[in-house]
């Protein structure tokens, strides 16, 4: 599996800068070993992270090795798999199988982000060839590698929803009511309205009090507040009413497939893992519409919605 954009670097994981020489970085390792240790009253978690981290650049050679770009695809140890590789047969039939309808452009505004701060921070003079080259993704800041992690992420969960078939409609980067603000997907199916945000904070998440929670979240973010808050607006402002609202995250960031909030003002809400989509988009929360309802909703909705 790709290593997510927005995952910390070894660099960052051990406190230094990408510069600093061998033996400051061993220095640094060895004093987070000490502190991040269990027996000391340090985390588990964060213990295990320090050495992986070492492993990747604590050797010269793998630290030449990945600063030049190479060793994308690794991913920590601990990482849970997606789910199995669907078979051929049923591939050729994923091919060969009419399409969910979809509109706009998934992950557009995140990727033109990317590229303008790519460009500020490498500079117009230096004459950025390609600002997706792994080396140079690394070594930008967090906030850009997010907004790259966030543009994979809604386009992932944009061709996963695709393959639900014609029954389905997705449109995406939509304008909620006339504010602005951005509801990264609306989904119409047999099972309901979904309002749907794709995250990929490089980090793991849970639920707590009906809010995403994490490490990797930035202070004050509230996926599940602005996702209900800013659906609730379009809601009002096309005369329809979502039955689902799926915060939607890689499979490794989540310990659970599905966790869902079941009371308050937030409920009928999901944080799923991304593989679980699919299933959820067909199952639903409450219950299924009737076909005259999808046909009156999809109407309402193909009439009324701004896309960004």
């Amino acid at each position: 599996m790709p290593e997510s954009p927005a995952s910390p670097t070894p660099y960052e994981v051990l406190g230094v800068g990408a510069s600093v020489s061998q033996d400051e970085l061993r220095r640094a390792y060895r004093r987070l070993l000490r502190e991040t240790h269990p027996d000391t009253g340090g985390s588990a978690a964060r213990f295990h992270a320090v050495q992986f981290a070492w492993d990747r650049v604590g050797d010269p050679s793998k630290r030449a090795a990945y600063d030049r770009g190479h060793g994308a695809a690794e991913t920590a140890p601990d990482a849970r798999p997606a789910g199995p590789a669907p078979s051929r047969s049923r591939a050729r039939a994923n091919a060969s199988s009419p399409r969910a309808r979809s509109y706009g452009h998934p992950g557009g505004g995140a990727r033109e982000g990317f590229l303008t701060l790519m460009r500020e921070w490498a500079g117009i003079g230096a004459g950025l060839e390609d600002p997706y080259d792994a080396a140079l993704v690394r070594s930008a800041p967090l906030e850009i590698r997010r907004l790259l992690a966030k543009a994979l992420a809604e386009e992932e969960t944009a061709r996963m929803v695709s393959t639900l078939g014609i029954g389905y409609t997705i449109w995406n980067a939509v304008a909620a009511a006339d504010r602005g603000y951005a509801i990264d997907h609306v989904v119409l199916g047999p099972a309901g309205l979904f309002a749907v945000r794709s995250e990929d904070w490089g980090g793991e998440v849970r639920l707590v009090k009906g809010e995403v929670t994490g490490d990797a979240l930035g202070r004050g973010e509230e996926p599940v507040r602005a996702l209900v808050r800013n659906a609730r607006r379009l809601a009002r402002s096309l005369g329809v009413r979502f039955t689902g609202y799926a915060v939607v995250v890689p499979d490794e960031a989540l310990a659970e497939p599905l966790e869902i909030v079941e009371r308050g003002r937030h409920a009928s809400t999901a944080l799923v893992r991304r593989s679980i989509l699919p299933q959820l988009l067909r199952t639903g929360l409450t219950g299924r519409l009737d076909v005259a309802d999808v046909f009156e909703v999809r109407t309402r909705l193909q009439n009324g919605i701004r896309l960004l």
